[in-house]
């Protein structure tokens, strides 16, 4: 245990004492030298003869500040960046920290609300079945009917942009956008969906829900992974990366994958829904009530992503935390799906993007409409959409 010298009262304006700093600060003497070990809080003065350590009064602001930003959960390498900041700069990084925990717990609810109903529903079931019932291994009733997609996807480069970073693909199994950013993302963009154009799981719709989500987050981290490799060789591979948003279908179910402020949309019953939450920074103030979403259609800041897939090689903690939105999704005959990149979401209004999916014959009529729709609104960016039918198989 660390000793002290002769105490010095804050009230003379001098230094004091680990321990009567510790008694202005809340914190623990222990807790100080741990962050004066981790360059958090140094004393204003170390005594280099017996090692003491004496701090300033006015340094207790700055104390206080730290253990509020534990008790949030904030780690401790972060904290050390937000102390560095002033003030108004502090108070940007720790909404942005705050938001992406608001928004990984909100991920973490649907899931579990998703598991609770699901497994009411299969304790529902298995209390119907006959004790002598046999296990069939199929995954829905003899009865069920076959539904398939039909779908289509396109980018367009805009009006204003000389290069097109976005991706976006269609298939019978595979429907999804990618919005890429930085030096290298329209390799990001590209890798991330070419990640999950390989995956065959549960193409005879026979994984159960459990096994379905294990297999979503697997094909989630591949396309991470694809997009650290595909960005390697930038200059500054940190800097770019990609939005992912997709669907994958095995036949009986529905799977989406999403990071960052590309969107999806459902079209069900004439109303446009939409079904992914923006990992970005206007979307936590919206949801904080800092802005309405009218403001945020003007909102002056630049696209601030809270999640993306990204070059950065991050700790374990750190990128369990950034991992993509999985879920599974209750599919409808007569169902529309959109995926869309910002570059259509963000300069088209509501109404007018409802109209257009709601009145094309077909998905490729939707895209091309749709894309048509923001280069009248100026395309200042790229765009990237992909539409599907749920459709009974023929």
């Amino acid at each position: 245990m660390e000793r002290e010298g002769r105490p010095v009262s804050a009230a003379s304006g001098e230094l004091v004492t680990i321990g009567e700093f510790a008694r202005l600060s809340r914190l623990s003497a222990k807790a100080l030298r741990r962050y004066d070990e981790l360059g958090l809080l140094r004393p204003a003065l170390v005594d280099p003869v017996n090692g003491y350590r004496y701090y300033d009064p006015a340094q207790a602001e700055g104390a206080r500040l730290v253990a509020w930003l534990r008790r949030i959960g904030m780690p401790l390498n972060r904290i050390g960046r937000v102390v560095a900041l002033d003030a108004g700069p502090a108070a940007v990084e720790i909404r942005a920290y705050w938001a992406r925990v608001e928004a990984e717990t909100a991920a973490r609810r649907e899931l579990a609300m998703y598991l609770v109903d699901h497994l009411s529903a299969e304790g529902r079931t298995m209390s119907r079945m006959p004790d002598n019932a046999e296990n069939t291994g199929s995954s829905g009733s003899a009865g069920a009917v076959a539904l398939a997609m039909r779908c289509a996807a396109l980018t367009d480069i805009g009006v204003v942009r000389t290069a097109n970073q976005d991706a976006a693909f269609a298939g019978p199994r595979l429907l999804a956008v990618a919005d890429g950013f930085g030096e290298g993302g329209a390799e990001a963009s590209a890798a991330a969906i070419e990640a999950l154009k390989p995956s065959t799981w549960g193409r005879d719709g026979s994984l159960s829900a459990a096994d379905l989500l294990n297999a979503l987050e697997d094909t989630a981290d591949a396309a991470a992974r694809a997009v650290r490799d595909a960005v390697a060789p930038c200059a500054d591979p940190d800097g770019s990366g990609t939005t992912l948003t997709a669907m994958l279908w095995t036949g009986s179910r529905l799977g989406l994958v999403h990071i960052g402020d590309s969107r999806a949309y459902l079209l069900r019953g004439g109303e446009l829904f939409r079904i992914t939450h923006d990992h970005s920074l206007v979307q936590s103030m919206i949801d904080d009530g800092s802005l309405s979403p009218e403001e945020a259609a003007s909102h002056p800041g630049p696209a601030l992503l809270l999640k993306a897939l990204v070059g950065e090689a991050r700790p374990a903690a750190v990128a369990v935390a950034c991992r993509a939105d999985v879920r599974l999704r209750e599919v409808l005959a007569g169902d529309r799906y959109l995926l869309c990149s910002d570059g259509l979401s963000a300069v088209v209004e509501a109404a007018d993007l409802r109209a257009v999916v709601v009145a094309a014959d077909d998905p490729q009529e939707a895209v091309r409409r749709l894309a048509a729709l923001a280069r009248e609104a100026g395309g200042p960016d790229n765009v990237a959409c992909a539409v599907a039918d749920v459709v009974v198989e023929e």
